[in-house]
């Protein structure tokens, strides 16, 4: 039988007072009030003429005439049958409460009028009604008047002051834990279910990390030889790479506490709030250890010291940074305590929170190579139902530059494809869709584009595809098509870029020249151009910049790199004639690729023509009818070439008896092995 009594993490009732409670007891408080209220107000208006007879007729005993304006009529008990709806005149609130009242005017003229009306009816003057003066102030509404809106108050008060702390129930959430930690604690209680085998792709990342679980899982192994366990562990890589994942991972595979929380949740508007948790935090930490404390997007605190700030200002993110760095010196290592850290931005961190003893371990999670591509479809391909001809490495090939994050966007795309098709299983079809809308876009099947300018965008992508396709290193191409997807893409060409992590001059020249094709294309074949290739230019422009003030790829300029210059000065770090020079330069290698791009297309302008009527007739083609229309890539045909001369080559070679050791490499007069 589940008990109704929830237990707080340290095993004793949570018997905490509720503040409704309070609001219930206001509210029936102001509900009775309101009751005696009517209760006491429900004496029955009189007539002039009602009162006159009733006069006449002797069945009044009383009257009352209050604060000099109100008189209040008190009817004989026996009198009390001849009129329908008077008040009952005892009443648990008011025993002694009238049973008509009527506005009386100023007091003497009343009183004349009442004798004149006795005298009329020839009543006995012994037999005459007496008529009372008295005060009476009604308390109700004056204590309502001034307590209704203090009760208003003090509600809106505490609604702040939850709204502002996170809700109700949690730290945080009442004016005195408003400096309370947010951090979520993982434990055996609350168990995380992701694992490392759920992380692919990040094979080093993860066995430093693994390392850190088996520090605190086995300390004495490492503290026998009279290491140190780390403090602190930081994971920085562009975003979708998967450090939060990772971090989950330790979570699930750790068998000690784990406290998540947020940079951004340790700053609030009042000051000294972000310091206070911080310290709360380390101190739940400590009481936990060992344990890991894990802060995500820690650049939203630890961001470098007086960057920005007002002379003589208190920022209360510095204070926050400040504190978290006497916390992590305060840190004692036999403790068991790690701090985990995720970033995206290392640049902006602030020295003092990387320098070693705080953050000892800087783990570089960057975007997956083809392998660790190929590992990651692998679990995301598992949790979608996929035909037999989807292959896990064919997919990464089609991916280069894809995180984990967008891998897993892609297969989710094309499972959501497939079921807008009404498909029993994912085939390539559909990753092939999703990777079109990840690419470029939501296609636009609605745009109606003139005939004449569809004509200029296949001219403008069959321009690009053929400089692509002659250009010996140049990215291969996978697709050009002309449906409009996006905002603002008209076209585009696909190309699959090799992995390789240096790339020299003549590469670049020629990715630039491939960037003028389209532009080049509508020079050659309309004699004009058009606004088209603004991406196209703004592309070619900054690889133009890149090369020659950052990368040093100019014999004029020279070997200089002004890349981290410019990135923490304002103004320039060269001179104007420097600078003037850099222009000059740049303009100059755009229009030489720009002029060879035209060159390479007037050559070859018959396959241009072919490209863009196909192009007009089915707008997608794919590499395969590329193969078809103007023939094998030169640059593939010269490596399968080169591949199969070498292959040739070291058949004829003999080896020696020494493994490794070619008969070439032998002195002239040693016996050759056959």
């Amino acid at each position: 039988m589940e008990n109704k009594y929830q237990n707080n993490q340290d095993g004793k009732p949570n018997n905490k007072f509720n503040s409704y409670w309070i609001y219930g007891l206001l509210a029936l408080l102001l509900l009775a009030l309101n009751f005696y209220t009517l209760q006491s107000s429900s004496t029955k208006p009189l007539e002039w003429n009602t009162f006159q007879k009733m006069v006449q007729e002797k069945d009044i005993a009383k009257i009352e005439v209050v604060n000099q304006k109100q008189a209040q009529v008190f009817l004989k008990p026996e009198s009390l049958e001849k009129y329908t709806d008077p008040a009952p005149a005892v009443s648990k609130f008011s025993p002694n409460r009238a049973h008509y009242f009527f506005e009386t005017g100023p007091a003497d003229k009343f009183e004349e009028k009442l004798i004149r009306i006795q005298e009329k009816a020839n009543i006995p003057y012994e037999n005459w009604i007496t008529v009372n003066y008295g005060t009476k102030e009604n308390w109700i509404p004056q204590i309502l008047s001034w307590l209704l809106p203090v009760f208003i108050i003090i509600a809106i008060w505490l609604f702040i002051l939850r709204r502002m702390g996170g809700g109700g129930g949690g730290p945080g959430s009442q004016i005195f834990n408003i400096g309370k930690s947010k951090a979520t604690l993982f434990d055996k209680n609350t168990k995380v279910t992701v694992t490392f085998q759920d992380v692919a792709g990040l094979d080093e990342a993860k066995e430093e990390v693994m390392e850190v679980v088996d520090f605190l899982k086995n300390p004495k192994k490492y503290t026998a030889l009279g290491g140190k366990i780390p403090k602190g562990v930081l994971l920085v890589g562009p975003p979708g790479t998967g450090k939060t994942l990772l971090a989950k991972a330790v979570a699930g595979e750790a068998a000690v506490p784990f406290f998540s929380i947020s940079g951004s949740d340790f700053v609030e508007m009042f000051v000294g709030v972000g310091a206070s948790r911080v310290r709360d935090l380390f101190k739940q930490a400590r009481e936990k250890a060992p344990c890991i404390v894990f802060i995500d997007e820690i650049d939203a605190i630890g961001r470098a010291r007086g960057k920005g700030q007002m002379q003589g200002g208190n920022d209360e993110r510095e204070n926050t940074l400040n504190q978290l760095l006497v916390e992590m010196d305060g840190f004692a290592t036999d403790k068991g305590v790690i701090l985990m850290a995720a970033t995206n931005r290392p640049d902006v961190l602030d020295s003092a929170l990387l320098r070693p003893g705080r953050f000892d371990r800087q783990i570089g999670i960057d975007r997956p190579d083809l392998k660790g591509r190929e590992a990651i479809f692998k679990v995301h391909l598992k949790a979608i139902k996929t035909g037999p001809e989807i292959k896990a490495d064919v997919l990464a090939e089609m991916t280069p530059g894809f995180a984990g994050a967008d891998i897993a966007n892609i297969c989710n795309e094309a499972a959501l494809v497939a079921a807008r098709r009404n498909k029993t299983e994912i085939d390539m079809d559909d990753f092939n869709h999703a990777l079109d809308r990840v690419i470029g876009g939501l296609e636009k099947k609605n745009k109606i584009i003139a005939p004449a300018e569809k004509k200029i965008i296949a001219y403008h992508e069959a321009g690009h595809a053929i400089c692509g396709w002659f250009l010996e290193n140049a990215s291969p191409l996978v697709k050009v098509t002309i449906v409009p997807r996006g905002i603002g893409t008209l076209g585009y060409a696909q190309y699959l870029p090799k992995e390789e992590y240096i790339t020299r001059t003549d590469a670049l020249l020629d990715r630039m020249c491939m960037t003028f094709g389209g532009r080049a294309a509508e020079r050659i074949v309309f004699d004009k151009i058009s606004t088209g290739a603004q991406s196209d230019l703004d592309q070619a422009t900054k690889m133009a910049y890149s090369m020659i003030s950052v990368f040093g790829m100019n014999d004029k300029v020279g070997n200089v790199s002004f890349h981290g210059m410019q990135q923490n000065q304002i103004s320039k770090p060269y001179s104007d004639a420097t600078a003037t020079l850099i222009d000059n330069e740049v303009r100059k290698m755009l229009e030489s690729q720009y002029q060879r791009a035209q060159d390479l297309l007037k050559d070859k302008r018959n396959e241009l023509e072919i490209l863009a009527n196909e192009l007009l007739e089915k707008e997608v083609l794919l590499k395969s009818d590329l193969e078809k229309l103007i023939g094998l890539r030169p640059a593939e045909v010269k490596a399968k070439a080169e591949k199969l001369a070498q292959e040739e080559e070291n058949k004829n070679i003999p080896f020696t008896e020494e493994p490794g050791t070619y008969a070439t490499d032998t002195p002239d007069d040693a016996p050759i092995v056959e």
